[in-house]
C-alpha cells in the first residue's frame, strides 16, 4: 500500500487512559486475607459489605501484608508518546502488555509537543535538579523545532514505504514521540508500586520524581482504580502511597 502523499502530523500534548474491562473490589481483599485464618469460610466475603472490614484492609496495607491486595484484575486501553512506554515497561511484576506494532500496521503521523503547563528548565546537578517554568519564547522554539522534526521523519517514513521498503524497516526513521497505543493490565499491588514511583503526592512518605508524561498517565489509571477500590484507595493514601 503506498501512503497517501498528504498525510502531515498532528500534534497532541495529552495522554488518554480508558479501563476496559475490570474484575476489582475491595472484597476481593478481604476474601484473599481471610482464608488464611477461616479457610473456605472466607467466600462468605463475597456477599458482605467491605466497608465493615476496612480496618482489615488498612492493616494488610500498613502491614505490608502484600498478596492479598494480588487478586483482582484491570485493562487499561493507554494512547501516549512512545518514551513513555519504554518507561512503563521497566514495571514487569505483575503486568502485561501489548502494543500496536509498526511491523505489521501502517503508523499514524501523531506526535507529542509538551503543553503549556510542562516545565521545561532542568536546573541543578543530576541526583539534585528541579524543572522550572520554561519562557514563551521557549514554549514556541519547542514547538516549532519538535513539528519541523517529524515533519521530515514523517516525509522519510512515507517515502520508504512508496519505494516499498519494509514497514518495520522504514519505522526506524521515525521519533520516540510518535503516539502508540497499547493494552496494559494489572493487579492493585503492581499499580500501587507504579504510583508510587510514578507519581508525585503529598501524602507520599517516600518522594520520587518521575517524567512528568508518565505522570499524567499515572493519574489517569489512579483516577479509575480510585473507583473499583475505594477502601483500598484509602488505605494506600493513609499509610504514605507505599505499596504493600
Amino acid at each position: 500500500m503506498t501512503p497517501a502523499d498528504d498525510a502531515k502530523p498532528s500534534l497532541r500534548s495529552d495522554v488518554t487512559v480508558q479501563l476496559v474491562k475490570s474484575s476489582a473490589s475491595d472484597s476481593d481483599v478481604l476474601f484473599a486475607a481471610r482464608v488464611s485464618t477461616v479457610g473456605e469460610q472466607s467466600l462468605d466475603e463475597l456477599g458482605k459489605d467491605p466497608e465493615r472490614s476496612k480496618g482489615l484492609i488498612n492493616y494488610l496495607m500498613r502491614d505490608r501484608h502484600g498478596s492479598p491486595f494480588e487478586h483482582n484484575s484491570m485493562t487499561f486501553f493507554i494512547s501516549a508518546p512512545i518514551f513513555v512506554f519504554r518507561e512503563f515497561m521497566r514495571h514487569r511484576v505483575g503486568w502485561s502488555y501489548n502494543e500496536e506494532s509498526g511491523r505489521y500496521r501502517e503508523l499514524d503521523p501523531v506526535f507529542y509537543v509538551p503543553g503549556e503547563s510542562r516545565k521545561l528548565v532542568q536546573e541543578g546537578r543530576p541526583g539534585k535538579y528541579v524543572f522550572v517554568e520554561g519562557t514563551p519564547s521557549q514554549h514556541e522554539t519547542v514547538r516549532n523545532v519538535l513539528d519541523e522534526s517529524y515533519q521530515q521523519a514523517y516525509a522519510a517514513y512515507q517515502k520508504l514505504l512508496a519505494e516499498g521498503v519494509a514497514r518495520e524497516v522504514a519505522r526506524a526513521v521515525l521519533p520516540v514521540g510518535l503516539f502508540s497505543s497499547m493494552y496494559a493490565t494489572c493487579n492493585a499491588r503492581s499499580l500501587m508500586h507504579f504510583l508510587g514511583l510514578r507519581t508525585q503526592h503529598e501524602l507520599a512518605k517516600v518522594p520520587s520524581f518521575p517524567q512528568r508524561e508518565i505522570e499524567m498517565v499515572g493519574e489517569l489509571m489512579e483516577a479509575e482504580w480510585a473507583k473499583l477500590m475505594p477502601l483500598t484507595y484509602a488505605a494506600f493514601n493513609g499509610n504514605g502511597r507505599v505499596a504493600p
